[in-house]
């Protein structure tokens, strides 16, 4: 059996300057990097920042592009005015606006961005989803 857990994502980026340039005005300070890649400590997980050529090579893949997109990192927040200020923060750090925070059909609030590099991060505001106070996620007990 797997553990059912991700402890590291890794982001394919163009240009890792850039990448890093973007993240650091979100006011995240990478806990170890090199010149080939800037890890970032988070609430019990890595995110990492790593070129996509040399991502595909460390895949065994390096004539295979990679892509952006295809899925989505989130980050949750207290309040609707938590979710506005991030997303506006995200914004004049080099973001791209894809959806603007708003009320959402499964009662909530939320809104996406992609980074420089096209990773598409979504900010929420969950009412059924209370956050711990450190700020990590774990999902009621619905049997209860």
């Amino acid at each position: 059996m797997t553990p059912q857990r991700v402890t590291l994502v890794t982001l394919g980026v163009a240009d890792l300057d850039r990448a890093k340039a973007f993240y650091a005005a979100l006011g995240w300070t990478p806990a170890e990097e090199n010149e080939s890649i800037a890890f970032y400590q988070l609430n019990g997980q890595v995110l990492g920042l790593f070129g996509r050529a040399a991502l595909a090579a460390d895949q065994g893949r390096p004539d295979t592009p990679l892509g952006t997109g295809a899925m989505t990192l989130a980050q949750n927040f207290e309040t609707e005015a938590e979710v506005d200020a991030a997303f506006a923060l995200a914004l004049s750090a080099g973001a791209t606006k894809l959806k603007a925070p708003e009320k959402v059909f499964w009662g909530g609030y939320s809104g996406y961005y992609a980074d420089p590099d096209g990773h598409v991060w979504e900010v929420a505001m969950n009412p059924f989803w209370p956050l711990a106070e450190d700020g990590s996620l774990t999902l009621p007990d619905s049997t209860s």
